[in-house]
């Protein structure tokens, strides 16, 4: 049916696409991506997307090897009739750096923005990593739908997890930690971060001692390198008797950040499904379904 959106999977996130799909009422396409010997990108639609809003759900974890088929993706739907496309990517990439620190660096969230503007009509995603913007619309000429994780976050911590106190490991987790904490009915708490380098950081954790009979509960947006969240667990574990669950809302996870984690002495290690992991187990599609109705172009 035309009036539906039509929604496309790529780089790997099939079950969230399906079970956006169920919550959207929307009909899955099929769209074929693949690499030339030479590592170029070849796409084909076999649905047809004349006439339909076309939604691609993309996975940009890692998204150096994504962006042009992403692009290319939203370019041809374009040119074969699609009367919209929108980017449905639960995890925005590219917003780290968002300021020229050091003379001749590169402003990529400036430069990535553009990129999406110039091929998609919107943009839905979750908790992008803002920091010096207010909002996305400071960079995104789009309608751009943010999605909070934070209402599901504390359905998970209110049934899954006695007593809680939540813990930001870092003042910039203080937006996440402080929603949650108001929608768990819980107390929480932010740390101080000291980046000397992207795997060299120093936490300093506030005295925890008032919770003593609470379980502690880590919470950042995004787990990378996960040294961040390492820092904040060794402080905890230091400071409370039971051991902390850690929850993330992206989980990336470089290298072995999740069994370094693991290894720290997280209790439970939970994210929510933007980025498809073994830790998923909290699911945000219907969020996103609610997300693409007030983003329909």
């Amino acid at each position: 049916m035309k009036d539906r959106p039509l929604i496309f999977e790529l780089f790997g996130h099939a079950v969230l696409a399906d079970a956006l799909a169920r919550a959207a009422d929307a009909d899955r396409g099929r769209l074929t991506v693949r690499r030339f010997p030479d590592e170029e990108s070849y796409l084909r639609y076999e649905s047809d997307v004349r006439d339909r809003d076309v939604v691609l759900a993309a996975n940009l974890s890692r998204p150096d090897g994504h962006i042009p088929a992403l692009l290319f993706a939203a370019a041809t739907a374009t040119e074969l009739g699609a009367r919209s496309v929108t980017l449905m990517t639960p995890y925005l990439p590219y917003m780290r750096q968002d300021h020229r620190f050091l003379s001749g660096e590169a402003v990529t969230s400036r430069i990535f923005a553009n990129l999406v503007c110039a091929h998609f009509d919107a943009l839905v995603t979750v908790d992008p990593h803002l920091h010096r913007y207010a909002a996305l619309e400071e960079i995104y000429s789009i309608p751009a739908q943010r999605v909070c994780a934070a209402p599901a976050i504390a359905q998970w911590v209110r049934t899954h997890v006695r007593n809680p106190v939540l813990v930001g490991p870092d003042s910039e987790s203080e937006q996440w930690v402080a929603a949650v904490a108001r929608l768990a009915d819980a107390p929480w708490c932010v740390s101080h971060k000291t980046r000397n380098g992207d795997r060299d950081v120093a936490v300093a954790v506030p005295d925890l001692s008032m919770w003593h009979d609470r379980t502690p509960v880590v919470l950042d947006d995004i787990i990378s390198s996960g040294r961040t969240m390492i820092e904040a667990v060794q402080h905890v574990r230091a400071a409370l008797p039971s051991p902390p669950v850690c929850i993330g809302v992206h989980a990336v996870f470089a290298d072995n950040a999740y069994d370094a984690l693991r290894a720290a002495g997280a209790a439970r290690i939970v994210t929510t499904d933007t980025l498809p992991h073994r830790s998923n187990g909290i699911p945000l599609a219907g969020m996103l379904a609610e997300g693409l109705a007030r983003t329909r172009v």
